[in-house]
């Protein structure tokens, strides 16, 4: 059995068949997903999709990109839905230089606020990374109490190596089974199978043989047989492992 510890299954990509998607990754032995908010709507979107499926749970946040629509309110809401019993994490939170580098200050101001409200409701998060990683390195080594998962890591295996002495998890996606992929393989061989998880990042991020396809949660098992492959185990190991790895994260009983 997987857990898909993100997804976005509240996209507007599965509005016409979300119900059908999530009974085909049932079958296909997905047992938990975690679909993380980006703004407001979303989070509530999120909160309301895990609130109605038993195997789905939700985190909350305000992503990097969102960053133009920010309000102090909407803040506020989103902490709010926090206190539902399916809230898992807070994110998908982080910095984004990619799409924008011209609002750093106002990226991490937004980012420390919510690493903040995480640490005072002793809540895991979620982080986004791209093109940020030294910034979002000395952030999060200003939390020290705090742990989580750098969704869909990027960075490099020196990196890895310090935000795993710091007790973090790391979320390998589609990228992993690109034949480009030197970089997330290097870091997913530096990383111990006790702190992987896997992730599809749908409807995003699809993998081989699904590539440029719309991904959901039922192509987890080609990311879990490529990360079995690398770490020298079997796809069922590689499947215990990571569900236990994100279980104990995100605090989901069995």
């Amino acid at each position: 059995m997987y857990f898909d510890t993100h997804a976005h299954l509240d996209d507007k990509a599965f509005d016409e068949d979300r119900e059908a998607v999530i009974e085909r990754i049932l079958q296909a032995g997905v047992e938990l997903v975690l679909d993380p908010g980006c703004d407001v709507q979303s989070s509530r979107k999120a909160a309301q999709i895990a609130e109605s499926h038993e195997q789905i749970w939700f985190a909350t946040g305000i992503h990097p990109e969102e960053l133009a629509d920010f309000t102090e309110d909407g803040l506020e809401q989103v902490f709010a839905l926090a206190e539902k019993p399916k809230c898992a994490a807070i994110g998908e939170i982080g910095l984004d230089y990619y799409w924008d580098d011209s609002h750093k200050e106002e990226q991490k101001q937004l980012f420390h606020a919510q690493l903040s409200f995480a640490r005072e409701r002793d809540l895991p998060v979620i982080v986004h990374d791209r093109e940020a990683h030294g910034d979002c390195l000395a952030i999060v080594k200003q939390y020290p109490g705090i742990r989580g998962v750098f969704h869909c890591y990027s960075g490099s295996a020196e990196m890895a190596e310090e935000l795993l002495k710091m007790g973090w998890y790391l979320g390998f996606d589609g990228p992993v089974t690109y034949k480009n992929a030197r970089k997330a393989l290097e870091v997913l061989s530096v990383c111990p199978a006790e702190r992987i998880l896997i992730e599809t990042d749908s409807p995003y991020l699809a993998p081989v043989p699904m590539r440029g396809k719309r991904n959901d949660p039922g192509n987890l098992p080609y990311i879990c047989a490529r990360v079995a492959e690398v770490k020298g185990l079997t796809k069922e190991e590689a499947a215990r492992i990571t569900l236990e790895n994100g279980r104990a994260l995100f605090r989901i009983g069995a």
